[in-house]
């Protein structure tokens, strides 16, 4: 993959419908590269649909993920809810491949108040059986857990670096958005390049040749993330985050899911052409 490729976070707004397919096209025509499938209020799409959607994207050249659903929390206290976040993973992942999808991310958990590494254990044990039931499968998709936004969330750098060490076949969803908001830093070039730093001296030079990032402007307060917000309304340093992508020779999928989604996407685009 040459560069960094830049898209939406779901169907462009200017797409002729919401549709998954319409959106892929409407990419295309802006001159996006890539796309996030939102299954964000669970996964709707059959197989038949999904290759529909494989075909189109291959037809106009679009990379896709996918974002799994909200409803997940493998440290849920119920043993019933933690199977339904499973199954949410796993069925993200198999209609993410057979649409062409080469990542899925996902909100991998809450500490309800538990020790962060109590809950890392109780995460790793029960992503560690999706991993083998889609090694099973022999589904290659990487499973992303993703870096979050606010301290009562699980998912920061270290920890979802730690799982990417400890299980084969998962990589960072790196939501740099997500991980300023968390704790109101990491909002400028040294501090963008040590996250790149920490993701190529724990996974090697490869990950950062193969790139899931979340970029957005942010709202955030004491507790961490508010809401999204367009970048020119946001305080995020995004060309120097740009330049230091840049300069660390970042290859993927960059998703914008600023509000305006199409407009910011291109924004970053265009600003990170002109470096």
């Amino acid at each position: 993959m040459a560069g960094l490729l830049f898209g939406t976070g779901g169907t462009p707004h200017s797409s002729r419908t919401p549709s998954t397919i319409d959106g892929i096209k409407r990419i295309a025509e802006l001159g996006l590269g890539c796309m996030e499938i939102e299954f964000v209020q669970g996964v709707k799409m059959g197989e038949a649909g999904a290759r529909l959607v494989a075909g189109t994207a291959a037809r106009e050249g679009v990379k896709l993920s996918a974002h799994g659903p909200y409803f997940i929390n493998l440290n849920a206290r119920e043993p019933e809810k933690i199977l339904a976040s499973q199954a949410r993973i796993l069925q993200t992942a198999r209609i993410a491949a057979i649409c062409g999808a080469q990542s899925i991310v996902f909100h991998a958990a809450y500490y309800l108040g538990d020790p962060p590494e109590k809950t890392y254990n109780t995460v790793k044990k029960y992503l560690a059986e999706v991993m083998s039931q889609l090694k099973r499968e022999n589904n290659r998709v990487w499973v992303r857990p993703e870096v979050m936004g606010k301290p009562s969330e699980f998912g920061t750098v270290e920890e979802v670096l730690n799982l990417c060490t400890e299980l084969e076949g998962v990589g960072i969803g790196m939501d740099f958005s997500h991980w300023h908001a968390r704790n109101g830093e990491f909002n400028s070039y040294p501090e963008f390049t040590s996250v790149l730093q920490q993701i190529k001296q724990r996974l090697g030079g490869e990950a950062l040749g193969n790139m899931h990032i979340h970029v957005s402007g942010i709202a955030y307060g004491k507790k961490g993330e508010i809401k999204h917000l367009n970048l020119k309304e946001s305080d995020l340093q995004y060309v120097e985050l740009l330049r230091a992508l840049k300069d660390y020779q970042a290859k993927g999928l960059v998703i914008c899911e600023s509000p305006s989604l199409e407009e910011d996407a291109l924004l970053l685009q265009e600003a990170y052409n002109n470096l």
